[in-house]
């Protein structure tokens, strides 16, 4: 089970303190970190704790029926959800707009997406944040990411890119998406926090036992195992560039293999 570390709690209450200004539209903080790194459970957390609301990227995958489309026309591999390009930022925009504009009397529906199905859940069936929060909290593995030089994107860095992108063409269509409208969603972003793994080797374990916890399992199968080690290669290449400093951050927080934290460079208040 990943636990929530108390530092990081006080780091963002404090944070969301010297931000509160019940004049102004609440901040947006992001907070990104790999596969399994605990970002998702820090935020729930700290939504529950400061009357935050929180927001997923993988909430907002686009449809199946969408990136079948995309995989038609740009690439296969942008029918496995997750890289920049398999996400509907129009709808995360406008819940991000509608969120900011909150008053008190407000009731904003949140996307949820099923992963089990592979697909959005109709609108019926979102959960709603009532009231203004005092702060939405973003989380997503790729926030801050960005785009990596040209020539870094020449050579495969595992068997996927090898043998399902030999061309280059997935990850390069990856690369614009970055440039493009996921800057502008990162620029939103009053501040961003990171969740650092010590390497790309913890994130199939981490992805594990994230996984064996939802199956309600000590240890997730042998079979689901490697076809996890395969799924997380589409999140190789960004993940490994984050971790190289590939990122625009305000407070970098360093995790040991156990996703304790060690280190914490940066600051959320100014």
């Amino acid at each position: 089970m990943v636990r929530v570390d108390p530092g990081l709690m006080d780091l963002i209450g404090r944070w969301i303190a010297h931000s509160a200004d019940p004049a102004a539209p609440p901040p947006i903080l992001g907070i990104s970190g790999s596969q399994g790194s605990g970002k998702s459970t820090l935020a729930r957390a700290a939504a529950e704790a400061f009357g935050a609301a929180t927001l997923s990227l993988d909430d907002v995958y686009l449809t199946r029926a969408e990136r079948r489309a995309l995989a038609a026309e740009v690439h296969p591999l942008f029918a496995v959800r997750g890289p920049p390009g398999t996400h509907d930022l129009a709808l995360l925009n406008r819940t991000l707009d509608r969120l900011r504009a909150a008053t008190d009397g407000t009731v904003t529906s949140l996307p949820r997406f099923d992963k089990r199905a592979d697909d959005r859940l109709p609108d019926c069936d979102w959960p709603v944040f009532a009231g203004r929060p005092t702060v939405i909290l973003l989380e997503g593995w790729c926030l801050g990411a960005r785009p990596q030089a040209d020539a870094a994107l020449d050579a495969a860095i595992n068997a996927l890119e090898r043998d399902h992108d030999p061309d280059g063409l997935w990850r390069r269509a990856i690369n614009a998406r970055l440039a493009g409208d996921y800057a502008a969603l990162f620029a939103r972003l009053d501040r961003r926090l990171f969740l650092k793994a010590p390497g790309f080797e913890v994130v199939l374990d981490w992805r594990c036992e994230q996984e064996a916890g939802l199956m309600g399992l000590d240890v997730v199968p042998a079979e689901r195992r490697a076809a996890l080690a395969v799924f997380i290669q589409h999140y190789e290449r960004l993940t490994r560039h984050m971790i190289d400093g590939g990122a625009l951050v305000d407070v970098t927080v360093v995790l040991d293999e156990t996703r304790a934290p060690v280190a914490t460079t940066g600051r959320l208040a100014r």
